[in-house]
């Protein structure tokens, strides 16, 4: 069997940064991306929670729609059956 030789190990992290700046920017980057990433999280529950309350009222929207139309039918039947009495 023939072997592969396999490429050179790179000692030097795949994530490093190629940024020269200090580990305290560094740390201070990873601080205010994490940030932005729970604020963007806490966002995307919120609007979840509006998405909810409105397909909820539009619900309730509906069945009252609904309900309005019934109602509009018995008063028509009402006014016509009124007028034959005339």
């Amino acid at each position: 069997m023939d072997t592969i030789p396999y490429p050179a190990f790179d000692d030097s992290p795949a994530w490093a940064s190629t940024d020269t700046s200090s580990s305290g920017d560094i740390i201070q980057d990873a601080i205010k991306k994490d940030k932005i990433v729970k604020e963007i999280v806490a966002a995307q529950e919120n609007l979840r929670d509006l998405f909810d309350r409105v397909k909820s009222v539009q619900g309730d929207v509906d069945k009252l729609s609904s309900e309005n139309e019934t109602l509009q039918m018995y008063i028509d039947n009402l006014t016509m059956q009124m007028a034959k009495r005339r």
